[in-house]
């Protein structure tokens, strides 16, 4: 499908400029249009020597996860399924830690995830601030942003909260087997809060301001304010560099 010169026009006025590594959320119901438009516009507006991502994570297929074949899990979006069956675009192979990538860097991005902690050292993520990458929001909340995933594990806080999943992943032979995946608990978080909505709405500031058990805090000030910038320009830029606010109606 061709781009939108108008859509392509709208992310270069947040921020996304030819050569980006960006990581991209997004809510097809507040962006309008369809996700096959964008997933057009956002390949233009990077370019041929830029790379976008996004997480999939997957549905839960009865046959077993299958990298080729099993569908995105649809609370991410209708953006990562229509990517995800775009040609050109390349799937981590992991059932916990899904990531579609299209662009040059798009193999080196997704391969070899590590089977167990995938958010932390090694992923996909740590790779994507490695590359001094960016975080795009179209549209998308605040607590969808994964790479906060990857900070959790790098801030400094004891104790931290893990967990153990078994998910079922198909076998090359066609049969499906239950495989085990240690990780810190990235649905219910790291360490108690009494109210979720506050990590995202309140974290950095707090972090600040030292309130005592803000995790979230530690994790937005600690790391994202320092580490995260440090492949290029003032440290925390490249987090809050993109907007969310790309809107409109194309076909």
């Amino acid at each position: 499908m061709t781009a939108s010169a108008g859509l392509v026009r709208q992310l270069r006025a947040v921020g996304v400029a030819a050569g980006d590594l960006v990581m991209v959320h997004a809510s097809m119901r507040r962006v309008g249009g369809r996700a096959e438009a964008l997933v057009a516009a956002l390949d233009q507006a990077v370019g041929r020597r830029g790379t976008w991502m996004m997480v999939y994570s997957a549905t839960a297929d009865p046959a077993g996860f299958d990298a080729h074949s099993t569908p995105a899990d649809p609370d991410v979006g209708v953006l990562a399924e229509v990517m995800r069956r775009t040609p050109g675009t390349v799937v981590s192979n992991h059932p916990e830690a899904r990531f579609g990538a299209r662009g040059p860097l798009a193999a080196a991005l997704t391969a070899d995830v590590p089977w167990h902690h995938y958010f932390g050292p090694g992923s996909p993520l740590e790779r994507l601030a490695g590359c001094g990458g960016s975080v795009l929001r179209l549209g998308a909340d605040t607590n969808t942003v994964t790479l906060f995933h990857h900070a959790e594990y790098l801030a400094r806080l004891p104790h931290k909260r893990a967990v153990t999943r078994f998910p079922l992943v198909r076998q090359a032979d066609g049969t499906a087997r239950r495989r085990r995946v240690d990780c810190l608990d990235d649905s219910d978080g790291i360490a108690p809060w009494p109210d979720p909505a506050d990590f995202y709405r309140n974290g950095a500031a707090l972090g600040r301001s030292g309130s005592p058990g803000n995790w979230l805090g530690v994790v937005q000030h600690d790391w994202c304010g320092r580490r995260l910038g440090s492949a290029g320009g003032q440290p925390g830029t490249r987090l809050s560099r993109l907007g969310s606010s790309v809107r409109g109606s194309w076909s």
